[in-house]
């Protein structure tokens, strides 16, 4: 059995009337989108990772971003509060899977509020998004639940885009990349690589050299490769209409198997 598990959720048949919030609405494809999430399955998969398939929540069309539901660290499962109403509905199956898990599970509580698309971690320092999603109490309730476990929070304003990883994610090797024009602060990651596309920004870490990255991200590509890295390439453009990005198909439980 893979030490590395990804959880993730089928699109369902209402994915076309997600919420879109800094783009204009774009025609989904449904069948299309299932296509590609069966290939962004696949393409984990081939890299190592075992997938456990949420059971599926069909009257939310966002519930496919299950990253969105809950935020682990170490043995930890952070269950989110969307500062989107329509998708607390979400997290009933996220929470049931990874308590079967092992995982210890808490919650965040009204006032705050939290998306797991907000939340980037790298090592032992967490970058916290606070946008549109996820408010202040929010990022004080993620402060009092990981940094007794020895995390670094640091709070990362968020106005350009929908989440703080719509603008940035990390390299293996903990270097940031961002699309400058999507960010408010870039200064405030130490390590920093701009990067040419929007798409560009997002990467998973698969192990190793490997990201798992878009396609429509080819030269932010080309750039990796250039300094060794090896891009795995995926078509998700049906979840990019609904400001979807490859960080936000799955999430990723490496640290409870390390």
């Amino acid at each position: 059995m893979s030490s590395k598990k990804a959880l993730v959720r089928r699109p369902g048949p209402r994915l076309a009337e997600g919420l879109v919030t800094h783009i204009d609405r774009a025609k989904v494809d449904v069948d299309l989108a299932v296509e590609q999430w069966e290939g962004y399955a696949r393409a984990l998969r081939d890299n190592g990772w075992e997938t456990i398939e949420i059971d599926p929540a069909d009257d939310c069309p966002d519930a496919v971003f299950v990253e969105d539901t809950v935020v682990m660290y170490k043995n930890v499962a952070l269950i989110a509060r969307s500062g989107a109403e329509s998708r607390r509905a979400e997290t009933a199956g996220v929470e049931e899977a990874v308590a079967r898990l092992g995982c210890s599970v808490n919650w965040i509580w009204e006032p705050g509020t939290l998306d797991g698309g907000d939340v980037l971690k790298i090592g032992d320092t967490i970058y916290v998004g606070r946008g549109g999603r996820t408010n202040a109490a929010g990022v004080q309730q993620l402060r009092a639940a990981f940094e007794p476990l020895g995390a670094q929070v640091v709070a990362v304003p968020v106005s350009k885009v929908l989440h703080l990883k719509s603008a940035v994610t990390a390299l293996p090797d903990g270097t940031v990349v961002g699309h400058i024009p999507k960010m408010d602060v870039p200064s405030l990651f130490p390590r920093f690589l701009p990067v040419p596309e929007e798409s560009g920004a997002h990467v998973v870490l698969l192990g190793g050299s490997r990201v798992l990255m878009a396609a429509s991200a080819p030269k932010t590509a080309e750039l990796f490769s250039d300094l060794g890295h090896e891009p795995v390439v995926v078509d998700i453009s049906e979840f990019e209409k609904l400001e979807g990005c490859v960080t936000c198909l799955s999430v990723r439980l490496r640290e409870l198997y390390a």
